[in-house]
């Protein structure tokens, strides 16, 4: 959710159905005793595949620096593009082949101290899948392991462009390099419970090993009997998509921009606010209202065409009750909390009255709350969808936890103590003849880091807020909930967040101060979420015996390019674009920063003004703390009919986290990005998969890097070639993005608002 800042879509694969039937006799050692895993993991190495090539390092630091840069550059627009590692994953396989065809073969030998001699060449032999995996891994790192840029860089959109006050780059720099490794030290020792054990099997990382053995497997049944090719090569089909989408995004980028979200409802009813409110994709219920812009489409939850029809199917379930009954019965029937008095839908905060609330005149000059002037201007008020997101996000929280224990407690327990006593299955074995990661290695990382952090709190404390005691807490929370949250997600796919319990926690105890609360949330949360992207693509490199050191050096590194170029492109941002952030000073502008608006608007919420006096007796919105005893007892109601009709098996599949949380992206994401995202996600992954299903093997997943790629690359273009000078193309298709201009407003009698009729 928005409101939370989840990073990426709540579920990408479906959850694994865990019986009893996986597992294997004991004495059957040498196999997985997980049939998932036996069936996509090979059980054969090469130990002497070369990996520290110069194509793995070329391609690795070309794709971690610019997935960083695009990731970065994409987050402040009004649709942003998270390219993730399956675009390097896809475009560097026919770039690396054309390396190990040209590159010359001379050998040479060097002497390293310590080492001996050792043959070196600019060209080992044939492009290797260890290569590419480490290729990818290095990408990874470049899209903060998969959820776009590196998570404390809003912090530093906020100060800037929202408070409207300083911080130096060194601390910014140092905030978020931080923040990303902090994580790595105590997953490194974490390792032997939760990446060695055959039974936990990170579902997630069996779906780039499938596309990484489809990429590399030889196409014997793309030839026929004479010889010649039946279909299209990969590299052929990825090179056409890509220009396609190259030229296309031309249109809905700069000469076209309603393409970006056609909503002929708003058309058809230009001045019904009703009917704005009903049609509009960006500020509305998004009903009829298409897209032609592939940005649109896969902003926020990722390509559709990577997500499996189970989870698009979940999301939409959740989605559809939400924003088509909820909503509608909340806004327009009940009136909750007096709904009619602000937009049906919008992330900004408002007074009483309905007009936009002025958060600079509640900030005094230490940066903290004026509480007299907030006393002044009144309590907060949300929007309709924005109340109910938090009460939704409460519900989550509370529902995947007891729909965890309930389901797969048993299951996790039984897998945990099954991998401390079970013999080692073959990848285990077969990983013993690399060398391992010695553990002082990761006691200094995290040494280092804390002391790093510590001085930061410290020497930085006027930019940051945060004080010494708070920096403990939060590495103490996160620690404390990496180790089960891992296993959780190992075994089950699901990944419960830390990020609104940290909210909480630091709003009721260090309240009015906005930085010091989303510091708090950043090194409490994204610690946590980075030792468990950590160790999952530890498990992706023991599935793919890469050597460990390899995984660690380039993780560790790719963290801090991906750092530096986040924070690099984002100070250059925010200091060389005029209104960045701000689209009410120039109409039409691009620079709109979804995300980082809801951000602020978290840090105003439970920092600054604190859930004391939003969601405690005295606030608005108290009645909001019951959705967390619903989110709580739901499962339970759940599991009940499971137990009293066991042969129902649709029962089991009713999944509250998944519905509950199917809205986690709104706001920023809109009803425009989730309806384009369903609708593009079940044509490919529900009628393509099913009826053309070796098209689908073959070209889903390049037909997905490509658009991603295309549609980056000319962005990318269309900034240095038009947008530094802002040339605009005046004209009906250019003046508004979408022409519902009246979805924002109050439907409230007597509200008054600039723009808008009075009811």
């Amino acid at each position: 959710m928005g409101t939370m800042e989840v990073e990426g879509p709540l579920i990408t694969q479906q959850p694994p159905e865990l019986s009893h039937n996986q597992e294997k006799d004991e004495d059957e050692d040498e196999v997985s005793p997980i049939e998932e895993v036996r069936l996509t993991v090979p059980v054969t190495d090469d130990p002497t595949l070369p990996v520290w090539t110069f194509r793995m390092w070329v391609l690795g630091l070309i794709s971690c620096i610019l997935l960083s840069f695009l990731n970065q550059f994409f987050s402040y627009r009004r649709e942003p593009l998270i390219i993730t590692q399956i675009t390097v994953l896809v475009a560097s396989l026919p770039i690396g082949r054309f390396m190990a065809a040209v590159l010359p073969t001379t050998k040479w030998t060097v002497r390293i101290p310590g080492l001996g001699p050792k043959e070196l060449s600019l060209n080992p032999g044939p492009f290797n899948m260890k290569e590419h995996v480490l290729i990818s891994i290095f990408a990874n790192a470049g899209s903060a392991f998969g959820n776009g840029p590196a998570y404390a860089v809003m912090i530093v959109d906020i100060i800037i462009a929202f408070y409207g006050r300083n911080i130096s780059f060194l601390a910014g720099w140092l905030l978020i390099i931080t923040t990303q490794v902090l994580g790595y030290g105590w997953a490194g020792l974490l390792r032997k419970y939760v990446v060695e054990p055959a039974h936990m099997w990170w579902p997630s990382t069996l779906v780039q090993i499938s596309l990484f053995r489809t990429l590399h497997e030889k196409d014997n049944e793309n030839v026929d009997e004479n010889g010649n090719n039946r279909q299209m090569s990969r590299s052929k089909f990825f090179l056409i998509a890509l220009v396609c989408s190259f030229l296309w995004y031309l249109f809905p980028g700069y000469l076209f921009q309603t393409l970006q979200s056609i909503s002929w409802v708003c058309w058809v009813f230009p001045h019904s606010v009703t009917a704005h409110q009903i049609g509009s994709g960006f500020s509305g219920l998004g009903i009829g209202a298409l897209t032609l812009d592939w940005s649109a489409v896969a902003s926020f939850l990722f390509s559709p065409l990577i997500s499996p029809f189970f989870a698009i199917a979940n999301v939409f379930i959740g989605y559809f009750v939400i924003m088509y009954v909820v909503i509608p019965i909340s806004y327009w029937g009940l009136n909750v909390y007096n709904a009619k008095t602000f937009p049906i839908y919008s992330s900004d905060l408002f007074t009483a009255n309905g007009q936009e609330y002025d958060i600079q005149a509640i900030v005094n000059n230490r940066f903290e709350l004026d509480v007299g002037q907030y006393q002044k201007q009144g309590r907060i008020y949300l929007s309709t969808f924005f109340t109910l997101t938090y009460g939704f996000g409460f519900a989550t929280i509370a529902a995947t936890v007891t729909h965890v224990a309930l389901f797969y407690g048993r299951e996790i327990y039984a897998r945990y103590r099954a991998s401390s006593k079970a013999k080692k299955d073959i990848h285990t074995k077969l990983m013993k003849n690399y060398k391992d990661i010695p553990s002082w290695w990761f006691y200094i990382l995290l040494g280092v880091t804390m002391a790093v952090s510590l001085a930061l709190c410290i020497f930085m404390k006027k930019e940051i807020q945060m004080p010494v005691w708070s920096l403990l807490l939060a590495a103490a929370l996160a620690f404390s909930f990496t180790l089960p949250i891992s296993i959780i997600t190992a075994t089950t796919n699901q990944t419960p967040g830390l990020n609104i319990i940290t909210e909480y926690i630091m709003g009721v105890i260090y309240p009015g101060r906005p930085i010091a609360n989303v510091c708090f949330k950043v090194y409490g949360y994204m610690s946590m979420t980075q030792a468990i992207a950590f160790l999952s693509d530890f498990k992706l490199g023991h599935y793919m015996k890469i050597p460990p050191r390899s995984m660690f050096l380039v993780q560790f590194l790719g963290t801090m390019i991906a750092g530096t170029v986040n924070m690099s492109v984002a100070w250059w941002l925010l200091h060389s674009i005029d209104g960045i952030c701000h689209p009410e000073k120039f109409s039409n502008s691009p620079w709109t920063c979804p995300s980082d608006r809801v951000f602020f608007d978290a840090s105003v919420i439970w920092g600054l003004v604190s859930p004391i006096r939003i969601f405690g007796r005295e606030g608005n919105y108290s009645a909001l703390n019951w959705f967390f005893l619903g989110g709580l007892l739901g499962p339970v109601i759940v599991w009940g009919f499971h137990k009293a009709f066991p042969k129902q098996s649709w029962i089991p599949l009713i999944n509250l986290p998944v519905l509950f949380g199917a809205t986690a992206n709104m706001p920023p994401a809109t009803a425009l990005n989730y309806n384009a995202w369903i609708f593009v996600g079940t044509i490919f992954n529900f009628f393509v998969f099913r009826y053309r299903k070796k098209w689908w093997q073959r070209y889903n997943y390049i037909l997905s890097a490509a658009l991603d790629a295309g549609v980056a690359f000319m962005a990318v273009l269309l900034y240095f070639t038009v947008g530094i000078e802002n040339r605009n193309i005046s004209w009906w298709g250019n003046d508004d993005p979408e022409h519902c201009d009246l979805a924002t407003c109050p439907t409230a009698k007597g509200v008054i608002v600039d723009s808008c009729p009075v009811f």
